[in-house]
């Protein structure tokens, strides 16, 4: 196992690079549109994705509330697994969740997208007059008889890019779960400090509820299945490495708090 200080720079050097980009992105006049069409992650058919964005989404935020509770929580349940693992296992699994919760993510907005499309086909909508609605945000008169949320979902998919860490670090918050089942965490809104073998199976179940129904506690602009599919890939990679990973003793029923 790499030294606790060397495997502590893994996460300063994620952080860094976050805010960096972050703030160039949000303070270089003319940058935030170019970035964005660089580096967050669009649809598959739009014309700005680019299959790096896979991967570039990760460092990029959409606001100051964002970033910061993104980093804080790549800080406090990263920092103990890279204590554990070392550096490199770190890294891995972490970029490993992450571009995992952005291939579900964009899987899952195919399906829908797809739904939507082959619905609008089936009423005798043109291919051209869809084209141009995704464009323009404006159609043929014959869209009119589609319920007008659906067709903002359709140009939703199709136009919004996705940003953030989150995904990674859902991957990371179910590998803390998994190694110390017992410690403490509890949510601002929340402060009641529960187990995380309850807590955070919880906490993806409202990420599902909120993906399915649409009716999301978090508010909106949330991408709830790119916090679960990087919690799928997370659960899949430590029980791969369930007989590889030990433990120290110190951690058990540390009784330690985690918000």
């Amino acid at each position: 196992m790499e030294p606790s200080n060397r495997s502590f720079n893994v996460i300063v050097g994620i952080i860094i690079a976050n805010v960096i980009l972050f703030a160039l992105s949000a303070f270089e006049p003319g940058m935030n549109k170019v970035m964005f069409e660089m580096l967050a992650l669009y649809y598959p058919k739009n014309e700005h994705f680019h299959y790096w964005q896979l991967v570039t989404n990760m460092f990029m935020h959409s606001g100051v509330a964002h970033i910061l509770l993104n980093m804080y929580g790549l800080w406090a349940f990263g920092t103990p697994l890279l204590e554990l693992w070392g550096g490199k296992r770190f890294l891995f699994f972490y970029f490993v969740a992450g571009i995992g919760a952005a291939l579900i993510y964009t899987f899952v907005n195919y399906y829908q997208f797809n739904a939507i499309y082959d619905e609008l086909l089936a009423a005798g909508i043109s291919v051209a007059d869809i084209q141009h609605f995704l464009r323009t945000g404006r159609g043929a008169e014959a869209l009119s008889v589609f319920p007008e949320e659906k067709l903002a979902t359709f140009f939703h998919l199709f136009n919004t890019p996705a940003v953030g860490a989150s995904g990674a670090i859902y991957g990371v918050l179910v590998a803390f779960g998994m190694t110390y089942p017992n410690a403490k965490l509890a949510l601002i809104f929340f402060p009641v400090p529960i187990a995380a073998k309850f807590f955070i199976p919880a906490l993806i179940g409202l990420d599902l509820f909120s993906g399915v129904t649409g009716m999301s506690i978090f508010g909106g602009g949330v991408a709830h299945f790119a916090h679960i599919g990087g919690a799928i890939i997370g659960f899949l990679l430590m029980w791969y490495w369930r007989d590889k990973t030990r433990v120290p003793e110190r951690y058990y029923n540390d009784g330690a708090e985690h918000s």
